[in-house]
C-alpha cells in the first residue's frame, strides 16, 4: 500500500432541501484514500454512502466541505480543469442496465468518453479502442455490436467498467458493483476489479452494504451511520475487533459456516432517527444496546488509536465494546 493520499475529504457535507426540512445527507464526513488502496464504505441503505461517492467524482456539488485531489479542491476547479478531473475520477453504478444507453451498441457505449474527450477522430481508431478496452475487461470482441438488452447482467456491468476505464482514471468509485448480481458472477467482476487494481494502478472507493464483499476486496473499511463515519481502521481491525456497537451489529450479521459462529447475532431494535434534522446527540442512541445517558452528549470528535477512528463517547471513556 502507498502511503500517499489520492483523495482527502474534510468535514464534507451534503444537505438536500425537502418539502419536509434539510435532509443531512452526508454531514461532516473526513477521511482520505492512499494510491493504489481499496477503501470500503458500508452501511445501511440511506446512510449516505451513494451520495459520498457522487460528490467524489463530482456528479454532486458539496454543500460544505472539500474534497482534494493530490491536493486540489475538485469543488473550485473551473469547466476546463473540471473536464481534465473527470478523465482521473470515474464511477461504476450498481445497476448495470439503467447505466447504459439502450439505444447505443456496446462500442458506442463505451467509446462514448472518448468521443466527448474528442481524443480520436476516425471512427476505426475510435472502435478499435473501445475493442481494447472490450478485451481489458473481458467482453468478447463479438459483443460490439450488440446492446445491452442482449447481454446479461455480467456483462453489462463489464461493459460499465470498460466505459470508466476509457480515460485512463486514477480513482474509481465503485458504487455497490456486484450486489445486482448473481451470487456465481460476483466473483468474476471482483476479481476483475483486482486484476485491473494491479495492471494500472487503480485506487478504488468500493462501495456495498454487503461486508462479507468489502472484507475481501478492502485494505481499510469506514462505516457509516446516518450521513457520518462511526469507525475507520484496517479490514481486520474494524472485522475482527469492531469497537463501535453499530460496526460490531453489523458484523454480526456476516454469514458464517456452522464452526465458527462465535460471535452472536446482534438485532437492532428502537426507532431509527429522520434525517431531515437530525438529531444532535449520538445519531446511534435510539437504537445502541450500550447506550447511556452520558451518550446523550456530544459526539462530535472521532478518536485516533492511531489510524483508527471511533464516533463513541463510550469508546473514549475505555468503555469497550
Amino acid at each position: 500500500m502507498h502511503s500517499r493520499a489520492l483523495i482527502e475529504l474534510h468535514q464534507l457535507k451534503k444537505v438536500f432541501h425537502t418539502n419536509q426540512g434539510a435532509l443531512h445527507a452526508v454531514d461532516g464526513v473526513s477521511f482520505s484514500i492512499l494510491e493504489g488502496e481499496t477503501l470500503g464504505l458500508v452501511g445501511e441503505s440511506g446512510c449516505g454512502k451513494t451520495t459520498t461517492g457522487r460528490l467524489l467524482v463530482r456528479l454532486l456539488k458539496a454543500t460544505s466541505g472539500e474534497v482534494r485531489f493530490r491536493g486540489t479542491d475538485i469543488q473550485s476547479l473551473t469547466r476546463r480543469s473540471g473536464k481534465e478531473f473527470t478523465g482521473k475520477a470515474q464511477i461504476v453504478f450498481q445497476d448495470p442496465f439503467s447505466s447504459l444507453d439502450p439505444r447505443m451498441s456496446v462500442g458506442e457505449i463505451i467509446a462514448e468518453p472518448l468521443t466527448v474527450h474528442r481524443l480520436y477522430r476516425k471512427r476505426s481508431d475510435l472502435m478499435q479502442q473501445a475493442a481494447s478496452l472490450m478485451d481489458y475487461a473481458g467482453i468478447s470482441p463479438r459483443h460490439l455490436n450488440s446492446y445491452p438488452h442482449e447481454l446479461d447482467g455480467g456483462r453489462r456491468q463489464r461493459v460499465g467498467i470498460a466505459r470508466a476505464l476509457a480515460l485512463k482514471p486514477e480513482f474509481l468509485v465503485l458504487d455497490e458493483p456486484v450486489s445486482a448480481l448473481d451470487v456465481s458472477i460476483q466473483a468474476q467482476i471482483l476479481n476483475l476489479f483486482d486484476d485491473l487494481q494491479q495492471e494500472f494502478n487503480l485506487t478504488y472507493l468500493f462501495i456495498a452494504h454487503d461486508l462479507s464483499v468489502v472484507k475481501h476486496v478492502s485494505q481499510r473499511i469506514a462505516v457509516m451511520y446516518m450521513g457520518q463515519i462511526v469507525e475507520l481502521g484496517t479490514a481486520d481491525e474494524v472485522i475482527h475487533d469492531p469497537q463501535h456497537p453499530y460496526s460490531e451489529a453489523l458484523i454480526s450479521a456476516i454469514p458464517r459456516i456452522a464452526k465458527d459462529r462465535q460471535r452472536r447475532r446482534i438485532i437492532l431494535e428502537g426507532d431509527v432517527p429522520s434525517p431531515v434534522n437530525p438529531p444532535k446527540i449520538c445519531r446511534f442512541y435510539s437504537r445502541c444496546p450500550r447506550r447511556k445517558d452520558i451518550c446523550r452528549t456530544a459526539v462530535d470528535l472521532l478518536e485516533t488509536l492511531p489510524d483508527r477512528y471511533v464516533r463513541c463517547i463510550l469508546r473514549q471513556q475505555g468503555d469497550t465494546p
